[in-house]
């Protein structure tokens, strides 16, 4: 049994069972083996070609409106208010009586319907939010069609040694063309798990691709999946509105867990990152389990948005079991922008 364990990657526990879990364990007569060996550093489950992780995690993206982000805190408060304005005027009649009845009370009438003073006030806190997330969505869409005119050409990346889990990593970053708008360049490699495949989820609930999803899985959208803008495992709008001229979009998604390491400027074209924190497993891309591993490049602008470009890398497994704390975030791109997460 050691020697034919050898020949494969290590277990590894990411997260706990109070809260996410993804876990690989080996078996044998019912037992979980638990053995103090050096198992394989070859990645046996490598990114494939084509695979969704061309489609949806490589090559330039843009960083969305700040916007989406203040309205998104906004709307939180907005709904905070609606419910007190609520209560309040829920509780009016009992004010009245003990004489307490003060602002909001009374009616004002539009058309032929009365409607409360203090809704006067309170709609525009609730339709404001929309109104400013139609604006940002517009000025998103132009930012896209102008880069989209307008494109660099991709860099020339060099790695010198075969990219290790839980070691340093050297590169040297190499640009064609540089625009004389960037300003700062600062590197980061991380690591995450992504979503299994619609087809993994659906088999192991015991269900067909066509038939109706399980709690928590979106039905079929095959719009969005023709332009690989989203697979049918997410849980709602997970990014701003994006340009169906690109497959894949311009607005990278960040990895439900996810964790990364210090940003680093760019000098001279080369830079040496220390690994993210925690000791992870290496490149996992298997139908029901993905731990995928990118290096980030950050550029700066004068515009104030910042540039990125996203690498995949296949990166080795540790000789030894990995185990991990997994930092969950929300998983949506307007608040899981790198330069904002320590």
């Amino acid at each position: 049994m050691p020697e034919y364990l050898k020949n494969h990657n290590a277990p590894f526990t990411i997260g706990n069972d109070e809260s996410w879990l993804v876990e690989k364990r080996y078996f044998h007569d019912g037992e979980i083996i638990d053995l103090d060996i050096d198992f394989s550093q070859k990645i046996n489950l490598p990114i494939t070609d084509d695979s969704v992780i061309d489609k949806q995690r490589t090559g330039w993206y843009l960083t969305p409106n700040p916007m989406h982000a203040a309205i998104r805190n906004f709307l939180n408060w907005a709904v905070i208010i609606l419910l007190i304005s609520l209560g309040y005027l829920f509780l009016q009649p009992i004010l009245d009586i003990w004489g307490l009845g003060g602002f909001g009370t009374g009616r004002v009438r539009f058309g032929l319907l009365d409607y409360p003073i203090l809704a006067v006030f309170v709609l525009p806190i609730l339709f404001a939010p929309i109104i400013l997330r139609v604006v940002a969505n517009l000025s998103d869409l132009v930012k896209q069609r102008t880069f989209l005119l307008d494109s660099p050409r991709s860099p020339n990346i060099k790695i010198d040694n075969m990219p290790t889990a839980n070691e340093e990593l050297n590169v040297e970053i190499k640009f064609p063309k540089k625009n004389s708008k960037w300003m700062d360049i600062e590197v980061l490699w991380r690591v995450g798990v992504l979503p299994p495949s619609r087809e993994s989820l659906m088999t192991a609930f015991g269900k067909k691709t066509n038939q109706q999803p399980p709690p928590g899985l979106t039905t079929e959208l095959p719009h969005h999946w023709h332009v690989n803008l989203d697979d049918g495992t997410g849980g709602g709008e997970d990014s701003p509105m994006e340009s169906n001229d690109v497959k894949g979009g311009l607005f990278i998604r960040p990895m439900r867990i996810m964790e990364q390491s210090e940003n680093v400027k760019l000098k001279n074209g080369k830079v040496s990152l220390k690994p993210p924190k925690g000791f992870w497993p290496g490149t996992v891309f298997s139908p029901l389990i993905r731990v995928h591993w990118e290096l980030v490049i950050m550029i700066k602008r004068e515009s104030g948005r910042s540039l990125m470009w996203v690498e995949p890398l296949n990166v080795q497994h540790p000789k030894n079991k990995s185990s991990v704390e997994a930092n969950v975030n929300s998983g949506r791109t307007e608040t899981n922008h790198p330069s904002t997460i320590h």
